[in-house]
């Protein structure tokens, strides 16, 4: 996400760091490459304009002047501005009453239905009872497409078949979540190709009846400045509270998550970051200032790491290889739970410097290596997996057949894991030596 911005701005602060003095005019060159940098990445004009007269009466102050890095200051500075101008803090969900309300609002297109399962899903996981609610009634597959990521995330979702009426729906579905103790209701709402009258009145009559705690408007961040004009209008008609950018991974602008927070003052408060369900996450601004310039998101990572990883098995795969016990097997479960946090790229992008490396680097053919590996683990039986040294010429060339490769990709993955076993053997001796002559916990913390 935000490519282009993130490459231009990291070739600004090369020639930044370099400057051993700072000078009026050499800030001004600086900033007037940021300023382009803002402009390209479709970024509000009046946004930008006051950005840069901000970073700049900063930079020319006497205690960056008198640094003696003054380059690195002006780069904090543009960092903590654009904290800022992406929000300042993570603000959250304000669900004050049980059952608490929230209606998403949006254009057509911008990924409402898709938006209500993933928060459902986040909420969920927060220890809420969730209830999805179908009152996009304009578009028949919306309330099939809703049924059916509920079934997926064991959501329930509330329906009422051949409903004319989206506030009757909203009405019993809100004496629905009572008698069955859901405490947060999603109302997924209809949406248009743009703006109208109708529209608005019927989201105003749902608003009124509904009494949200959150109206957060879905917008699709690949529309750059059109989104901020989208919000603007959607605003003055509702009162939103806040806003979920969807397809955010996909945008390599970022005009919109740059320019909403300054023009509506409403907060961003969700991002999705990809197509599958898991693909949500809160959106934090000092978080996202990182990625851009470049600086990573380690904390999103961890968590990121957290919810995917299964921690009790992490630890059976770790006495495994500390007692030289690992398997094809355990490679297949590494393999599995890498792909559970993502793709190779989003998990580099969350690194200090990855946006480096993505450019320098061809990921997808690392994906595609390790596609190939599972396919060849999932061809062998339980019994080649556990114990490779079975594995002669025929059951190779099956395995070569049943997985779509060669023999001697076959070989090559078998030459790699005989090459990872002998290295654990060794570090588990290494370890185990060092224990006994310290007395001490070992490299893997027990004695």
């Amino acid at each position: 996400m935000f490519d282009t911005l993130s490459s231009k701005l990291q070739q600004t602060f090369r020639n930044l760091r370099g400057l051993g003095r700072i000078t009026e005019a050499n800030v001004a060159d600086a900033l007037r490459e940021v300023r382009m940098a803002l402009l390209e990445a479709d970024v509000n004009f009046q946004v930008a304009r006051d950005f840069i007269e901000r970073v700049k009466a900063k930079s020319l102050g006497q205690e960056v002047i008198q640094s003696i890095q003054p380059g690195q200051q002006i780069i904090k500075i543009i960092h903590d501005e654009l904290v800022e101008l992406l929000g300042a803090g993570y603000t959250g969900l304000n669900l004050r009453r049980s059952p608490s309300s929230v209606l998403l609002v949006g254009l057509h297109g911008s990924g409402k239905t898709t938006t209500a399962a993933k928060l459902g899903r986040w909420l969920q996981r927060q220890g809420r009872q969730p209830l999805l609610v179908a009152c996009d009634l304009a578009r028949p597959a919306a309330i099939e497409q809703l049924e059916k990521l509920g079934q997926q995330l064991g959501l329930p979702v509330f329906v009422q078949r051949n409903a004319s009426d989206p506030l009757a729906v909203a009405q019993a579905a809100l004496d629905y979540a009572r008698e069955h103790h859901r405490n947060v209701l999603l109302f997924d709402t209809a949406g248009r190709l743009h703006i109208d009258e109708v529209l608005v009145q019927q989201l105003v009559r749902l608003r009124d009846l509904v009494q949200p705690d959150e109206i957060l408007l879905v917008l699709d961040a690949a529309t750059g400045q059109e989104a901020v004009n989208v919000a603007r209008h959607f605003d003055q008609a509702l009162g939103i509270t806040g806003a979920i950018l969807t397809k955010l991974d996909g945008d390599a602008r970022g005009g919109a998550a740059l320019s909403l927070k300054a023009v509506t003052q409403k907060p961003i408060k969700f991002a999705g970051v990809g197509e599958k369900l898991e693909d949500f996450e809160p959106f934090h601004p000092e978080r996202m200032a990182s990625r851009i310039l470049g600086m990573g998101d380690v904390v999103s990572l961890v968590e990121r790491a957290a919810e995917a990883v299964d921690e009790a098995q992490a630890r059976q795969l770790e006495e495994k290889m500390r007692r030289g016990q690992f398997t094809l097997e355990d490679l297949l479960e590494q393999l599995r739970q890498m792909r559970k946090l993502g793709p190779l790229e989003s998990i580099v992008g969350l690194l200090p410097g990855g946006a480096e490396v993505l450019r320098q680097t061809d990921l997808s053919r690392q994906e595609r290596e390790f596609r190939r590996m599972e396919g060849i683990i999932c061809s062998m039986t339980p019994q080649e997996r556990r114990n490779p040294q079975i594995l002669n010429a025929s059951r190779r060339l099956r395995i070569a057949k049943g997985s779509g490769t060669t023999v001697t990709e076959v070989n090559a993955l078998l030459n790699k894991f005989a090459q990872m076993q002998q290295m654990m053997k060794k570090f588990g001796k290494f370890q185990k030596m060092l224990a006994r002559l310290g007395g001490g916990p070992s490299l893997f913390g027990r004695k």
